[in-house]
């Protein structure tokens, strides 16, 4: 009986406990519904956005540069369309960049020339990675791995690897291979948002269709129009106006934390010489930037163009290209007509500038190197570069120089006689004019061109005192007197074109005094073409040296007419860099002496000069110098050579140009041919020509 109650507690107990089970299930499933009820209505939208999240990108596209032109707005340089694909990494791995590289070869043809071994070594770790892991065995992964961080194992491993894998490994590769591998090194070699030009040079109209046709199987891949530099005067110029480097080079090495800190992407081309370089922050313009949605996969979900970018600006340079193509060709013909005689076998190259002594503005930097062809013929290439990067001993040009720094010192005054007759200084050779002139005053020594003038002068400005054959002892500061006198005019210093890279010739070591009667001659120090050229327009100004500039404006570019330019942004204005300290009159006996070197009877350019309508005024100038050009390593000595020079300006009354011609290494001997003379008159007719059909 007791067994019978037991029975039926036990099926009372029962329905009691599952009710209660039932009751705690519920009332945990109660309580988990009203906590995804809670953060549904909390915080659903957090969640749903972090799903959802998405990131923004900024990518720069460049821009097309600014074009060049000369001072009547003739055009100089130019872009030219190119279609483009590029790609943009979004993250991508090596091998989904190798996925992207093997579907767009079967689209494109590409440039293979670059690829190295390595570069296919590593296409065939990618390619067959379980022979790639077998090169090295575990034992030895093993042994490599003691002593060194897990960085410096993989890269270890990795290297090994490469070395491991042989030429036959890669032989095997075909062209399309190759193709591929020249694909993905493009794509590797890209940084994360960062558009990475793969192909821009020939691009078909059907490559470029068919890849635009693919761009939802090809992640990252975009076609774009790109732009390529060109020079409209191939030979004229080429080596001032620069160059701008390609999407293979981007930015140089050198400036890349200059150019990234002013958000330049690396593969960016930028100028890297001359007036490319020094005006890349005007000719670069203004990137266009497009605002590219990723998802959290990295993968670009949107495109918004946020900027369209501006072209850069324009370059107004000062140069009249109609002039210095004339010039260039009187170059050509002189130097090839001078080739022919048998004193010249050193001649091989020119230069003429031709500036506005009022302004500083270039009008022509001309220069022609001379090369021998195959057929023993003769042909030029551009070297107007040489204008501010070489320096040559210009002899009796400088001599206006030595006379205005004896007025500045006070040892000569106008009208100053001084008696020309040979000198010598114990333990060197005669030193004397071409001519014995006797007794000269400062204007007949320059028309006539005495060297003895000179002498007497700078040997009293060092204060010393003359007797034939006896030793010559100076002030030891004799030559910073003249050499800071000199670079008043611009010898000897930079003259601050706006060109990187000038030179400021050369200084002779020794101080001994017989050097400083060669320094005031021209036949010591060396100058540049540009050199010379600023410091005659600073005699023909009157005595404000000028800042030379190679560029007048810069303006916006007009995009409706590229022939037209567009409006002015700046003007760059003439900059005196310092005032001769002389008085008129003293300026004047210099100018005069200038003068009746091209227009008196005596003068030593009135041969070639004579009858000029346009009053030039100038000085010439021949130096003893040794040749140091490219074949002087054939010459246990430097051969004995004649250099050639002048300067000029016109008309000697209201200057309106100035020159400077430079021809070394003319010819060996006494006497030569003098090309100088000959392309300064040619040039000068051909500019005063050129201003009446103007």
């Amino acid at each position: 009986m007791n067994q019978e109650k037991k029975k039926k507690k036990k099926r009372k107990q029962l329905p009691v406990r599952l009710n209660m089970l039932f009751f705690f299930v519920f009332l945990l499933f109660s309580i988990l519904v009203l906590r995804l009820g809670f953060i549904q209505i909390v915080y659903g939208e957090d969640y749903r956005r972090e799903i959802e999240r998405t990131e923004d990108v900024t990518i720069n596209h460049p821009v097309p540069r600014g074009r060049m032109y000369d001072r009547n707005f003739q055009m100089i340089v130019d872009n030219a369309p190119e279609k483009a694909i590029a790609y943009i990494n979004q993250g991508h791995g090596p091998k989904e960049m190798l996925k992207v590289a093997e579907r767009l070869a079967s689209i494109i043809t590409m440039d293979v020339s670059r690829i190295s071994d390595r570069d296919k070594r590593e296409y065939w770790m990618m390619r067959f990675p379980a022979e790639a892991e077998n090169k090295v065995q575990e034992k030895e992964r093993k042994t490599l791995k003691k002593g060194l961080t897990t960085q410096e194992w993989n890269k270890k491993v990795y290297q090994l690897t490469l070395d491991r894998i042989t030429q036959q490994d890669i032989e095997p590769f075909k062209d399309h291979d190759l193709e591929i591998i020249s694909i993905w090194k493009e794509l590797r070699n890209s940084t994360e948002f960062t558009p990475q030009v793969i192909k821009n040079k020939d691009v078909s109209d059907k490559e470029f269709a068919k890849v635009s046709e693919s761009l939802q199987s090809l992640p990252g891949i975009e076609t774009i129009t790109d732009w390529e530099r060109v020079y409209k005067f191939n030979n004229t110029l080429k080596t001032v106006l620069g160059k701008v480097t390609d999407t293979k080079e981007g930015i140089p090495r050198d400036h890349l934390d200059y150019y990234v800190a002013r958000e330049y992407n690396r593969n960016d081309r930028v100028g890297k010489s001359y007036i490319e370089y020094q005006y890349e922050d005007v000719l670069s313009g203004q990137k266009s930037k497009i605002k590219k949605v990723t998802n959290k996969s990295g993968e670009i979900i949107e495109s918004e163009t946020i900027s369209e970018g501006e072209q850069g600006n324009d370059l107004i340079l000062s140069i009249d290209m109609e002039l210095q193509l004339a010039v260039e060709k009187i170059i050509e013909d002189v130097l090839m007509k001078t080739k022919k005689n048998k004193e010249t076998e050193f001649l091989d190259r020119a230069f003429v500038v031709l500036m506005d002594p009022r302004t500083g503005e270039v009008l022509t930097m001309a220069g022609k190197l001379l090369s021998q062809t195959e057929d023993g013929n003769y042909e030029t290439e551009d070297f107007s570069l040489g204008n501010i990067t070489t320096s040559y001993n210009v002899g009796s040009t400088v001599k206006g120089a030595t006379i205005l720094t004896g007025f500045q010192q006070g040892v000569i005054k106008p009208r100053t006689v001084l008696v020309d007759a040979p000198m010598k200084i114990k333990g060197t050779p005669v030193k004397k004019s071409w001519q014995n002139f006797g007794p000269i005053d400062d204007v007949y020594a320059l028309r006539r061109s005495s060297n003895v003038y000179m002498f007497h002068t700078a040997i009293k400005i060092g204060k010393g005192h003359y007797a034939y054959d006896k030793p010559l002892i100076l002030e030891p500061n004799t030559f910073n007197i003249v050499r800071d006198s000199f670079g008043q005019f611009g010898l000897g210093t930079r003259t601050g074109i706006d060109l990187p890279n000038e030179t400021i010739g050369y200084k002779g070591a020794s101080t001994k005094p017989g050097f400083l009667l060669d320094l005031v001659i021209g036949q010591y120090d060396t100058y540049t073409p540009m050199q010379l050229a600023q410091y005659v327009s600073t005699i023909a100004n009157g005595g404000n040296r000028l800042q030379p500039r190679m560029v007048k404006e810069i303006r916006q570019t007009n995009l409706q007419n590229i022939y037209a330019p567009g409006a002015l942004v700046r003007e760059l204005k003439p900059k005196i860099l310092n005032r001769i300290d002389v008085n008129e009159s003293n300026m004047k006996r210099v100018q005069e002496g200038f003068r009746q070197v091209m227009q008196h009877p005596l003068g030593t350019a009135y041969k070639e000069f004579k009858g000029a309508a346009y009053s030039p005024a100038g000085k010439t100038g021949t130096a003893q110098a040794f040749y140091d050009g490219p074949s002087r390593h054939l010459y246990k000595e430097p051969p004995a050579v004649m250099n050639l020079s002048l300067v000029a300006y016109a008309p000697s009354n209201n200057p309106e140009i100035s020159m400077a011609v430079v021809v070394p290494w003319v010819y060996t001997g006494e006497k030569g041919p003098s090309p100088n003379l000959e392309i300064g008159r040619k040039v000068l007719d051909t500019y005063f020509h050129l201003k009446k059909t103007k």
